[in-house]
């Protein structure tokens, strides 16, 4: 009988679900704030590009502050577990290791309600241009997360996701 080591916890998880993002859809999806910017600067205004890239990282600093937040409220461990990530289809602030699907989906939807607050607390102050490339970034960066949600089960409350350059795995404990 061999003595077991104590202190070291292996977890096995059974893959469920495996969706691979093909190049095209990456490419569609990088074409998408291009497009937005040539748009936004002929029809809304001039200086649009410039609104533009202020709206890039006031959007990732939000999402950051809304997900680190719940995260720290939810008790969750975040150091080595969540980085921010700067390539697609993932840019922003993602779970590096494997994440529940309840805390994940509670994570973007927070983010998706604080941020849209946020947008619209501009509406006010600031000029057309700015608020329409700050609610365009956000639902732009929330999209791939919503539709790996979808995807994997919007009710699943104990798998969890693996999220890679490449593709999003939904695995059961």
């Amino acid at each position: 009988m061999e003595p077991t080591i104590k202190g070291a916890t292996f977890y096995q998880y059974k893959l469920l679900k495996k969706m691979s993002i093909p190049l095209y859809a990456l490419r569609i999806y990088a074409a998408f704030p291009i497009l937005f910017m040539i748009l936004e600067s002929i029809f809304v205004s001039p200086a649009g590009l410039f609104y533009f890239l202020i709206a890039v990282p006031v959007i990732l600093w939000i999402q950051y502050v809304v997900s680190r937040s719940i995260l720290l409220i939810a008790g969750y461990p975040i150091a080595k577990r969540w980085r921010n990530s700067f390539r697609l289809p993932w840019p922003g602030f993602m779970p590096d290791q494997y994440i529940s699907c309840r805390l994940f989906r509670r994570v973007q939807l927070h983010n998706f309600w604080i941020g849209l607050s946020f947008t619209a607390l501009f509406v006010i102050w600031s000029p057309p241009a700015f608020t329409l490339s700050l609610a365009f970034m956000h639902l732009w960066l929330l999209f791939p997360r919503f539709y790996a949600l979808l995807w994997a089960g919007w009710k699943r409350q104990d798998d969890m996701l693996k999220f890679s350059p490449a593709d999003v795995s939904c695995y059961s404990q």
